[in-house]
């Protein structure tokens, strides 16, 4: 690849982050699963789980979702939670045509129901994910979050 595919390919992946992130605060899931790769994986694992205190503040969100028509189409029914997701900084390595690499550094807010342990979810944290280019555009193949902190209120 040269320069400027390496340029257009960098540009084209922030373009999908940008697109997973407001579809996910939307609660567009066709969105979502349009930047997805159809063999994605997406591990959530420990995802709202302070790595100081060590409490897991939103356990349910602990899964590994395997292929793109995991992705939720709708909202779970009764859960009106609102999040918010602010990516920043990212590192991102095109490895050749087809594959690449990117670590996001990221801010991320949930607004709870009322009523529940706490109202609002603050982390930080790092997507570790890769990218694929199967001649349809580049599109999200694994993502794992690295949690730097996460406060509630």
């Amino acid at each position: 690849m040269d320069t400027s595919e390496r340029l257009a390919a960098t540009e084209a992946i922030r373009q999908v982050k940008s697109r997973y992130f407001r579809g996910v605060d939307s609660g567009d899931g066709l969105q979502v699963r349009s930047i997805l790769a159809e063999d994605c994986v997406l591990d959530y694992m420990g995802c709202c789980t302070d790595p100081v205190t060590g409490i897991d503040h939103m356990p349910a969100m602990n899964v590994v979702m395997r292929g793109r028509e995991s992705w939720p189409v709708r909202e779970a029914v009764g859960m009106q939670v609102v999040s918010v997701h602010q990516g920043h900084d990212p590192d991102i390595t095109i490895e050749d045509a087809r594959n690449a690499r990117a670590i996001w550094s990221f801010t991320d807010r949930f607004f709870m129901p009322p009523g529940g342990a706490f109202a609002r979810l603050t982390g930080w944290g790092r997507y570790h994910e890769t990218y694929t280019d199967r001649g349809d555009g580049w599109k999200l193949q694994t993502t794992r979050i690295e949690r730097l902190r996460v406060e509630v209120a």
